[in-house]
């Protein structure tokens, strides 16, 4: 039905209300369609609009936004923005009733004087969950464990690689030297520093290391220099080559020789054809000599010597060491031929010459 308007705005400002009210009802049409529910459907939207059910109470309210609340439990790792930064620690949202926060100490893995230098108000990014709420509804957050687990993954992967590292010297004490990778703690034992400065020099210098043992559980994280520096250089050494050393220690077992910044080992078996009660009836600390290669131990970080097969004659370590230093390579050229001959006959390789 179309509506044709019988009054101005005008007019009806001054009508009585029940009185335009009831011009209304005369000129539209008030049937309802049969497809739109009426009032008392329980499917209308408009149903129990009483004076009684008009409240809605903090009890519905609390109702209706736990059905919206995330399970937060610790262990979890959310997505949160930061929106206050306090002396202590800051704020964050991550959806939840009450804002988190995350103490100052769990910001980094690495030491954090200013919570500014690491983090802006707005910044968004993942945080882990530590702690169940408090008494106030509040959680406790931190990037720390997600870095702390983070670093840990990625230095099981470098010893898996067998990654050579470059790590700086933080501090020194009796047993070693301490270092940080990935932001975890290291530890070099004096066993394996490989350098003629003292212990208390190495502070700050950058020293190239590999993993020895890398244990989460124990939180223990050691690593070698002797290694990384034994297989820098065994990549240019060769099984069969000679080189010039120098003795920097005797044992009874054998001599430890000096080749170029690396130490290998001159066992008493590999000194001479001739039997030998101890090494230091031949050797001296200091002393300079040629040694060949006769074992590249890569994965262990040993270099195996020896003088032995260097012998023009058997025994001529002990009455003409100078002897078997002319002789060296001439020897040594002999000791490859027959290295040779051996792999191409299929016979077992003999590291000495008889």
């Amino acid at each position: 039905m179309t509506v044709t308007p019988t009054s101005t705005t005008s007019d009806i400002g001054v009508l009585d209300a029940e009185a335009a009210l009831n011009e209304a009802e005369a000129d539209f049409d008030l049937e309802i369609p049969e497809e739109v529910p009426s009032a008392d459907a329980s499917s209308s939207r408009g149903a129990g609009r009483d004076s009684e059910g008009v409240g809605f109470t903090l009890e519905d309210f609390a109702s209706l936004l736990s059905k919206y609340d995330y399970n937060f439990k610790p262990g979890d790792v959310v997505n949160g923005t930061v929106f206050a930064l306090e002396s202590k620690g800051a704020m964050i949202d991550i959806g939840a009733k009450t804002a988190a926060f995350m103490p100052l100490q769990e910001v980094s893995i690495n030491r954090v004087e200013h919570l500014s230098d690491v983090l802006e108000p707005g910044e968004v990014r993942e945080f882990f969950i530590l702690s169940e709420e408090n008494e106030d509804g509040q959680l406790t957050l931190s990037i720390r464990r997600i870095e702390y687990q983070r670093a840990w993954e990625r230095v099981r992967q470098l010893q898996k690689e067998d990654a050579t590292i470059y790590s700086e010297v933080f501090a020194t004490n009796r047993g070693g030297a301490l270092v940080r990778v990935e932001g975890l703690r290291g530890f070099i034992p004096g066993s394996h520093i490989s350098t003629r400065k003292a212990k208390e020099e190495l502070v700050a210098d950058f020293l190239p290391l590999k993993f020895l043992e890398v244990d989460e559980e124990r939180n223990r994280l050691v690593l070698s220099h002797r290694r990384a520096l034994v297989e820098r250089k065994m990549n240019r050494l060769e099984v069969g080559e000679v080189v010039l050393g120098t003795v920097r220690g005797i044992k009874p077992y054998g001599a430890f020789i000096d080749i170029g910044g690396v130490s290998g080992l001159l066992h008493i078996s590999e000194i001479s054809h001739e039997h030998i009660e101890t090494p230091h009836t031949v050797l001296n600390v200091n002393d300079q000599m040629k040694v060949m290669i006769i074992d590249l131990d890569a994965e262990r970080g040993r270099i195996s010597l020896s003088t032995k097969a260097l012998e023009p004659e058997p025994g001529d370590m002990l009455s003409d060491p100078q002897k078997v230093f002319d002789k060296a390579e001439e020897m040594a050229a002999r000791y490859k031929q027959m290295l040779l001959e051996q792999a191409e006959e299929g016979e077992p390789l003999d590291v000495t010459l008889d």
